[in-house]
């Protein structure tokens, strides 16, 4: 599964007609610390922590709606809250509440029973999309761990055998987690979420216990909207003139559109290339670490201040 990622990426980058990869990544690499390069951390002011198997279930049921940020500028927050931070603080509040929804729960969800749950009411209709798009996803979780798992998470997990991509495997056997597009007859396969939650794992876990991977230096960067934006606006990626007009202006691309799949992909062979010089300086940093530094300074406002593609989808 990984290696065809990065196959794939690779040959998108090699077609592309609106995205390239133009910076000076050695240069690059200059901005940032190694030592703080391999030290993600797990927000626990915003991410739940509790019991091993209450956490586990946080991070798949986090992870099965960690997407929608096209939806997101419908979504009500507090000020300064993203659409991510508002989702992840409601489940944990959900969790301290109640303790972990079972899986008969979270198959028999709607939206009219999540959105409280999630601080949301019903009166916009992206909202009302998003909401069902939830539902259905934790439907599907649910079914799953009842028809695979004896309605266990814990149990998905252990059978990835300590292994990221198994369980990104075991993940993407469910469709919201099959993030596989086709590009001028290329099938380009990203599984942005199914990849991201041994990551996070791994984070709430302290690599040890659920969250130990022996192969979580595979991973590739976590394809979404915010790390690409990144990269474009420090001049590693460049966009052609009218697509970098559109997502200015706030127009949305189509999921599976060209620009959208060569948005994701470009961006996520550039963070293979980007860990390849690192690893070049002799730096122990990997895809996945680069990816966390990334989306982290993204967080800032000189990149708040500009949107980044927006595009409905459940990828991401």
């Amino acid at each position: 599964m990984l290696h065809h990622i990065r196959d794939a990426c690779a040959r998108v980058t090699e077609r592309a007609r609106f995205v390239r990869i133009v910076g000076d990544l050695e240069a690059y690499l200059d901005g940032f610390e190694p030592e703080a390069l391999r030290h993600p951390s797990y927000d626990v002011s915003l991410h739940f922590r509790g019991e091993p198997e209450a956490t586990v279930a946080y991070v798949l049921v986090l992870d099965a709606v960690n997407f929608g940020s096209g939806y997101f500028a419908h979504l009500q927050t507090p000020p300064g809250v993203s659409g991510y931070a508002q989702v992840a603080r409601a489940l944990t509040d959900w969790f301290l509440e109640a303790g972990p929804p079972s899986a008969e729960r979270l198959a028999g969800l709607d939206e009219f029973a999540l959105a409280p749950r999630l601080g949301q009411d019903l009166t916009d209709p992206y909202r009302v999309e998003l909401m069902r798009l939830y539902a259905e996803a934790l439907n599907e979780l649910g079914d799953h761990l009842l028809g695979r798992f004896g309605g266990r998470f814990e149990a998905l997990v252990a059978a990835a055998g300590h292994s990221a991509e198994r369980l990104a495997a075991l993940l993407a056997e469910m469709p919201f987690f099959r993030d596989v597009w086709r590009y001028e007859g290329l099938e380009v396969p990203l599984y942005k979420r199914a990849q991201i939650a041994a990551s996070d794992l791994a984070l709430a876990f302290g690599g040890s216990g659920y969250g130990r991977f022996t192969d979580l230096h595979e991973l590739t960067m976590f394809a979404d909207n915010l790390v690409p934006h990144v990269l474009h606006l420090d001049g590693v990626l460049a966009y052609a003139p009218d697509l970098a007009r559109r997502i200015d202006a706030g127009e949305r691309l189509e999921a599976g559109s060209p620009e959208e799949i060569e948005v994701r992909a470009v961006a996520v062979h550039a963070v293979e290339r980007l860990a390849a010089a690192a690893r070049r300086r002799g730096w122990s940093v990997d895809p996945r670490d680069l990816d966390v530094a990334l989306w982290e300074r993204g967080q800032d406002d000189a990149y708040r201040s500009r949107p980044p593609h927006r595009t409905l989808t459940t990828a991401y």
